[in-house]
């Protein structure tokens, strides 16, 4: 019987999948072949002619399990027949099972998961394939003579890699620079594959959440650099400042990419879209390797989709997994966090440099290629370093150094922070003019938000002082522990250096980029304490202004205070008063300005006696002038 919430055609079928048929396992191929014999065609007794239904599978899947082997009739290719309805239908059901699937993976996305992204794994498509962007892929070739340079989009650059004669570098190529402006999954699955990147790198580069931080990693492969960039919103990009510490999805797409960027027989390939319903059997690259993802299909490797919920039944029981409870939860925190986030940053918008934070990740491997991934609003950012590679007689291109190329990179990201240095500069500059001119709440808030910013940049450039020092104390230490047991028996014989990843001119020149991030944060620290000192000096001159004004109200009180007890004292209504009835108002000022002659004083004592003894000195200073010009005229 279809369900309630289930398509059907008109003779009463479910076009949706029950929960029985959903999660029945498919047939295996020798399963889906039976005799001639027993083929039945059925056709209905009124209407048109509608589909062949093979009724004798059914039967013959069951039966297969009592029969002996030997009297099991011979098995040939089963006939099927597909009608428009059939293919609705196969398509409904792969649709569902793709949409279960990716909920049970995406329980499995959170803490506790495997780290690493290994684009060979099913999950790993079901968790990044929706991560897609137009990218611009500069693939820069040069030597100390020659030089070739090139862009392509995503879909002739995955074309090139697939291609290994295409791919492999020419005899006179000493250097590979492959610059990839933006971040899509299958540009970043095909580098992975080609030249053996390492899955938390991988991790690394398609992460951008806020926890990254700049950090060098080595593996036996390459070396991995993740940088975070800052640079002026003016000069990158058009989009608003972007704190660092914002949270988004862990698998959050950088951006969206529109249906016509690729043609449609190229991107999302796939020769058995139209297969029939049953057949899972389906080949990804060749015919020798089965697949582990199709687009609008179930994952089914070896288990089917029951043996998928039972298993998550199962660690559900036992507590290992939050799934999608937790996922939830997450995902409305996710959005309460964002909410603020873009509150702040609109209150904030009016006192602030706009600087945008944006994550750089440069692999460097041993056999001279060099891949950096850039955001994809980082066109032009490289220009610098283009134009260095295009002239021959620069040290970058003369010295065919890949090590080289790296601390170029890393040297254009150290002088764009300088430029946020000299912005924050100016924006102090100001701030202070404003405050020695006319200190208000105003300015103090801008102080506010612009020591914030401060705090924020000193902990994101921090650390990539740390990885600029590393690359120049410790690179052939880390590669030296990388080294297994017997490649270090090997090398202890040998009597052979480990040879780092960073050469001895790519270590001279890093010391500059190393000076250069010591007087960005040695900056970053005086303007932090500029910004307070001049918070402080705010508050001190309002509290200053405020004794001034209490000084005042209470002279005013002490010199009225006699008045006022006289008045009160003479303003009685009494019958019989001798003072009034008998005197004149003279009487009043002979009792006031003896009584305010005594009074006056004895409240302001102290400030006579400071007045006095500033008088005193002011006396002496003048002395002492005279008697010194007196003193030159002799």
């Amino acid at each position: 019987m279809p369900r309630e919430n289930s398509f059907t055609d008109s003779v009463g079928r479910s076009l949706t999948p029950d929960l029985e048929d959903e999660f029945m396992p498919s047939p295996s191929p020798a399963l889906r072949s039976a005799s001639p014999a027993h083929i039945e065609l059925s056709l209905p007794s009124n209407g048109p002619f509608q589909e062949p239904m093979v009724q004798s599978c059914r039967l013959g899947r069951a039966s297969s399990s009592i029969l002996p082997a030997s009297l099991q009739p011979e098995r040939v290719p089963a006939i099927h027949f597909q009608t428009p309805k059939d293919r609705f239908r196969s398509y409904v059901r792969k649709v569902i099972s793709m949409h279960r699937t990716t909920t049970v993976f995406s329980g499995f996305g959170l803490a506790g998961a495997e780290p690493g992204v290994d684009p060979r794994r099913q999950s790993a498509y079901l968790h990044y394939a929706h991560i897609r962007e137009r990218c611009e892929i500069q693939i820069n070739d040069y030597s100390t003579v020659r030089s070739s340079f090139g862009k392509m989009d995503n879909e002739r650059f995955v074309q090139m890699f697939n291609d290994k004669r295409s791919s492999e570098k020419e005899s006179w190529v000493k250097v590979r620079w492959i610059n990839v402006c933006g971040i899509s999954w299958d540009v970043m699955s095909v580098l992975a594959l080609k030249y053996g990147l390492h899955p938390l790198a991988l991790e690394d580069v398609l992460h951008t959440h806020g926890h990254t931080r700049s950090k060098t990693d080595y593996y036996n492969q390459h070396l991995f650099i993740h940088v975070l960039s800052h640079t002026l919103a003016s000069s990158s990009s058009s989009h608003s400042y972007i704190p660092e510490d914002e949270d988004p999805l862990r698998s959050s797409s950088p951006g969206p990419m529109t249906p016509g960027d690729y043609h449609e027989e190229g991107y999302f390939k796939d020769d058995n879209l139209h297969a029939d319903a049953g057949d899972e059997d389906h080949m990804m690259y060749d015919d020798s390797v089965p697949a582990t993802w199709r687009l609008g299909s179930t994952v089914r490797s070896q288990r089917s989709a029951k043996a998928d919920m039972e298993s998550v039944a199962r660690a559900r029981e036992n507590g290992l997994t939050p799934l999608t409870s937790a996922t939830r939860k997450e995902s409305a925190s996710r959005k309460r966090r964002e909410k603020a986030r873009m509150t702040l940053a609109d209150l904030k918008k009016a006192g602030r440099v706009d600087v945008c934070i944006h994550p750089i990740s440069i692999f460097l491997l041993r056999d001279g290629t060099v891949i950096s991934v850039m955001p994809s609003n980082f066109i032009h950012f490289t220009g610098p370093i283009m134009a260095r590679l295009r002239q021959p007689d620069t040290g970058l291109r003369a010295s065919a150094d890949p090590s080289l190329l790296v601390q170029s990179l890393l040297d254009l990201i150290v002088d764009s922070a300088l430029e946020v240095v000299d912005a924050f500069h100016e924006k102090i500059l100001q701030l202070e003019y404003d405050v020695l001119m006319k200190p208000n709440m105003k300015v103090v808030t801008r102080l506010h938000i612009l020591s914030g910013d401060l705090i924020l940049h000193k902990r994101t450039l921090g650390p990539l002082k740390t990885v600029i020092y590393g690359l120049r104390r410790y690179d052939e230490d880390r590669c030296a522990a990388l080294l297994s047991p017997a490649e270090k028996e090997v090398q202890e014989q040998s009597r052979e250096k480990v040879k780092g990843f960073m050469s001895n001119k790519s270590k001279i020149y890093l010391a500059d980029v190393h000076d250069h991030m010591e007087y960005i944060l040695t900056s970053m620290d005086m303007f932090a304490g500029i910004t307070e000192n001049l918070m402080n000096y705010t508050f001190n001159i309002k509290s200053y202004e405020m004794n001034v004004v209490m000084r005042r109200l209470t002279l005013a009180t002490i010199i009225f205070l006699p008045l006022t007890l006289l008045t009160g004292y003479f303003g009685m209504n009494f019958a019989s008063m001798w003072s009034v009835n008998n005197h004149s108002d003279a009487l009043f000022w002979k009792i006031a300005i003896p009584l305010m002659a005594f009074v006056i004083p004895l409240f302001m004592w102290s400030d006579i006696k400071h007045a006095a003894h500033y008088a005193e000195k002011r006396w002496t200073a003048r002395r002492s002038l005279t008697t010194t010009k007196a003193n030159w005229r002799d």
